[in-house]
């Protein structure tokens, strides 16, 4: 008998659809080097902290605030993900279980 090998594909698509589902948390209140989209996203998360007091922001929220268009959001999900590869926000799909 043959083994077939299985190969499991992450679409853009799958996982722009996941991420829409999840919540930010600002780690680093910086936006050194940030482009413009990462600079509005950490300035939204710094003005929300300061006056509702709360640590997570849905992400569907956030594209509801700066009104993000179908074709804008795989540039809005690339900033997210670049903020979260530079340590500035954290990703989180469950918000009430934090590691």
């Amino acid at each position: 008998m043959e083994a077939r090998k299985v190969l499991i594909c992450v679409t853009r698509k799958t996982s722009s659809q996941r991420l829409t589902s999840a919540f930010l948390v600002l780690l680093r209140d910086t936006t050194w080097k940030c482009g413009t989209v990462e600079r509005l996203v950490v300035n939204y998360l710094r003005r929300q902290i300061r006056y509702c007091r709360r640590t997570h922001f849905a992400v569907e929220e956030i594209m509801e605030n700066f009104e993000v268009k179908k074709h804008q959001q795989r540039r809005f999900f690339d900033a997210i993900e670049r903020l979260e590869k530079r340590g500035i926000i954290k990703i989180v799909f469950n918000p009430f279980f934090i590691q």
